[in-house]
């Protein structure tokens, strides 16, 4: 009974370093590409809803989006899941509407303008 005790606790240990490690490591990508400089208020607001929220994004932030970088991309919305405050929000579902919008941004940006 008591190895069954303490296999518990490690397998606890070991989740909460895993979260501990994955949070510094986003915090660190974060960081060192400069991903909180490289994109306006009103683009993260629509952003943050395309997202996690239903809405959608203008083309002026889907550029802003791109320019962000997929790297940069990635590393917000996961710091964003691993917040406390949004801990009801099935990830599976979050990183799937995270890729949709990463996606249909790049699509807008890399097709050519139609002429006038």
């Amino acid at each position: 009974m008591a190895s069954l005790h303490v296999y518990s606790v490690l397998v606890v240990l070991f989740l909460t370093c895993g979260a501990v490690m994955a949070t510094k490591e986003n915090d660190q990508i974060i960081k060192e590409n400069n991903c909180e400089t490289k994109i306006g208020l009103p683009c993260v607001l629509e952003d943050f809803t395309s997202i996690f929220k239903t809405g959608s994004i203008s083309n002026k932030c889907c550029g802003e989006h791109v320019v962000l970088g997929k790297v940069c991309h990635s590393a917000l919305v996961n710091r964003t899941l691993e917040n406390p405050l949004f801990k009801d929000l099935r990830p599976a579902t979050i990183i799937a509407k995270s890729i949709q919008t990463w996606n249909n941004c790049l699509a807008l940006i890399d097709s050519p303008s139609p002429s006038a």
